[in-house]
């Protein structure tokens, strides 16, 4: 197992086939940004993804990338669960893999890593490798639910069939040894990265709100303990302001819970937005999440240098200290809201100056150059010697 780039010699260019669900959220950023190091590096590739998810951004995004893909983008109907529509997913990507001598077919998700690791796909020579990239997803369903019961026999039933696994953190790491197995194939963690722009630091706008949440609005989140949160600080007559940047399932309940606590007037809503955006709106960034891989909202936070509160779930300590004052257990109100009363009462630019530390320190481990070439140079290295 190695936490670090392995190194990749100058050898003939690859030809890597990504396959992936939805061109959404954090796997989608993680998959974006290597392809495009990777095209950079002289690499023929291709993907597959869903054709009924992404939006509008989605479609620029994938728009951005289709110049640099050789190997082409092709888009069909992937859902979720198991459906009839895998049957001929998993026969278009045999065909792709056919067709253009593939030497790396890379699943990022449970989707996408079931229909990589799908044992008819291998040829003689030992090629295309079946790469495999957990985001959490299947991995974080509650221990012990039918559906994670489900889940964890598949991914069992595919351990034998894939050739690498690249994980994203450390917690996902040991999610798989806990819930699936220690397997014996090559295990590597190549982190999520960011890029040198975004380590500038973030500077609120003048009407910025005292706090700011930015995600998706889903139980997962945990929403509701932030409304509890500030509802117990109201009751001590502290009011601070929030500005809530996104959208989800959850967003009618969260209203409804809001307006039940008499707190609209604390309350800010902004759409989907770009993060280097809706950094501005708030001064400290709160992250009451129950459930996260290594959400690279945190990551951003940190590197933009603004200040964070956040819950100890995931990926998240890997990022933070275990030390960090506010790093604070899940499903806890009234931790969260001294949290926050800790954070309003401090002065900002000494909140700053321990973010710029942190956002220091991420630098050195969460570089989009470090992690393109532990991928690259894992790649090499199981197609060298198996």
């Amino acid at each position: 197992m190695s936490d670090g780039a392995l190194p990749a010699r100058a050898e003939r260019p690859l030809r890597i086939l990504y396959v992936f669900r939805a061109p959404v959220g954090g796997l989608f950023r993680n998959v974006f940004d290597v392809i495009r190091a990777l095209a950079a590096r002289g690499h023929s590739i291709g993907l597959l993804c869903d054709s009924q998810t992404g939006g509008e951004r989605g479609e620029r995004l994938l728009g951005q990338l289709a110049p640099l893909l050789p190997l082409g983008i092709h888009r069909i109907p992937m859902h979720r669960n198991p459906h009839w529509t895998d049957i001929p997913a998993l026969m278009k990507i045999r065909a792709l893999v056919r067709d253009h001598d593939v030497d790396v077919v890379h699943g990022h998700g449970a989707k996408g890593g079931l229909y990589a690791r799908f044992p008819s796909f291998r040829r003689r020579g030992g090629r295309p490798i079946r790469c495999y990239t957990p985001h959490g997803g299947s991995l974080n369903y509650y221990p012990g639910s039918l559906a994670h019961k489900g889940f964890m026999l598949v991914e069992k039933l595919l351990e034998s069939s894939t050739d690498l696994f690249l994980f994203e953190s450390r917690f996902i790491t040991d999610r798989y040894v806990e819930f699936v197995c220690q397997t014996k194939k090559p295990v590597v963690i190549a982190l999520n990265g960011l890029h040198q722009h975004e380590f500038e630091p973030v500077v609120p706008r003048e009407d910025a709100t005292d706090f700011l949440y930015v995600g998706e609005f889903r139980e997962a989140k945990g929403i509701d303990t932030l409304v509890e949160a500030l509802f117990l600080l109201a009751a001590d007559s502290i009011f601070p302001t929030i500005t809530m940047v996104g959208s989800g399932p959850s967003e009618a309940r969260i209203r409804q819970m809001i307006a039940e606590r008499g707190l609209e007037g604390s309350f800010r809503w902004q759409g989907v937005t770009p993060a280097s955006e809706a950094f501005r709106l708030g001064r400290i960034m709160v992250v009451p999440s129950r459930f996260e891989s290594l959400p690279y909202i945190v990551l951003e936070a940190v590197a933009g240098q603004l200040p964070l509160i956040s819950t100890h779930v995931g990926g998240i300590p890997e990022v933070l200290p275990r030390d960090y004052p506010l790093l604070i257990p899940p499903n806890d109100p009234a931790r969260l809201a001294e949290a926050m009363r800790k954070a309003v009462e401090t002065p900002f630019d000494t909140l700053r100056e321990t973010a710029a530390r942190l956002s220091a320190d991420v630098q050195t481990r969460f570089t989009v150059p470090l992690m393109v070439s532990t991928v690259e140079g894992s790649y090499r290295r199981v197609l060298e010697h198996g």
